[in-house]
């Protein structure tokens, strides 16, 4: 049986377990929704591989798959957290215009139930694979603090990591993406009485607006870099000379020379108003993914084979960061972007588009079905 013609035919029982699993809210570290999710997978994942549920404290539970095959050694990458806090949605799952709308529906649960729907197709023909190993993260929408051990150790064990995050309309892949970070610039001053004596104060509020601007001056972005000081909060009441305030600033930086340079600039910055003192925190938590030249070579066997299912795929550098960041970090070669294609990550109109899916699962199991040619072994 062709992959297409399986999951053209599979497509409604797909999009009836997508419209389950996005009604489960999940919202990173939500512990109690998470571990309804992992449970839900568990049930599905369980009847064709060797699972492990491993409830990490404060982030929730960490499924590890494996399914035996030949010698070449894949690792298959997604996530089931979501940004969206419970309620967030008047409507958790809607069909409309050929789209599936739904909070996770985009990032990443559809893509996350594409490895599910491979691992029925290989067993439903009984064809030949790689190993298979399988992560199903809780944590990653926060940057994975509590999965990335997992990942780098089973990416370290892999010839080749596929990240089953989604793709945008043009249907490309991922081989670079920016490195992330967030710093917590916090701010001691002194307090007093605005209208008494404010001149014995040490206004917090007013130093940490000097440090917005010259976080504003380490932006690059003819390279890319960008620094994002969106999130301020200090002071008390209005007729009091604040004496706290804090900053937390998003960073993203294409490679790692640019990382290293703004992590020294904000760790240097000193105070602007004298007696203020500034604490930094926090850092990069995802390197940048730059495209190597394994990444390379596999995308072109990638692009042969979509063309056999009726796909012209391209490549793309990409401005966020996902758990292939960290996968790519440890050398292993590592390609993103094999979900379903759709839009609105992050918004509140995230969809897929319904007719692509089966298209994009049989680039997968067609991918994976295939790789022993494409990695050499």
């Amino acid at each position: 049986m062709k992959a297409l013609d399986y999951f053209t035919g599979n497509l409604n029982n797909y999009l009836r377990e997508l419209q389950e699993l996005t009604e489960i809210e999940t919202p990173t570290g939500h512990l109690d929704n998470l571990g309804v999710a992992a449970d839900y997978l568990k049930q599905h994942f369980e009847k064709h591989t060797r699972l492990r549920r491993q409830d990490l404290p404060d982030h929730g539970p960490l499924l590890h798959a494996v399914r035996e095959g030949s010698d070449t050694r894949i690792l298959l990458l997604a996530h089931y957290d979501t940004v969206w806090p419970i309620g967030s949605w008047n409507t958790l799952w809607r069909v409309e215009g050929g789209r599936a709308y739904g909070p996770g529906v985009y990032d990443m649960k559809g893509g996350l139930l594409f490895i599910l729907w491979l691992l029925r197709f290989l067993e439903a023909t009984g064809s030949d694979h790689p190993h298979l190993e399988i992560l199903l993260t809780p944590d990653e929408e926060i940057g994975s603090p509590g999965t990335r051990p997992y990942i780098e150790e089973a990416a370290r064990g892999s010839d080749l990591a596929l990240v089953l995050e989604p793709s945008n309309l043009d249907g490309h892949l991922k081989l670079a993406r920016k490195g992330s970070g967030e710093y917590v610039i916090s701010i001691h001053g002194r307090a007093t009485h605005q209208g008494v004596e404010p001149e014995h104060g040490i206004n917090a509020v007013v130093e940490a607006a000097h440090k917005v601007l010259q976080l504003l001056e380490f932006e690059d972005l003819e390279a890319g870099t960008t620094v994002g000081p969106n999130v301020i909060d200090g002071g008390t009441a209005s007729n009091m000379v604040p004496d706290r305030a804090e900053i937390r600033v998003d960073v993203r930086a294409w490679t790692v020379a640019e990382t290293e340079r703004l992590d020294a600039a904000i760790r240097a910055l000193e105070p602007s108003i004298e007696g203020a003192q500034i604490h930094i925190f926090g850092g990069w938590n995802r390197p940048p993914m730059e495209a190597t030249q394994a990444s390379l070579d596999f995308f072109e066997g990638a692009r042969a084979v979509g063309k056999t299912v009726g796909l012209d795929i391209d490549w793309v550098p990409w401005g966020g960061s996902s758990d292939a960041n960290i996968a790519a970090s440890v050398g292993t070669p590592t390609v993103d972007g094999f979900g379903p294609i759709g839009g609105g990550a992050h918004r509140i109109d995230e969809f897929v588009v319904i007719d692509e899916i089966p298209r994009r699962m049989a680039l997968l199991a067609e991918i994976v079905g295939s790789l022993t040619a494409l990695t050499g072994d």
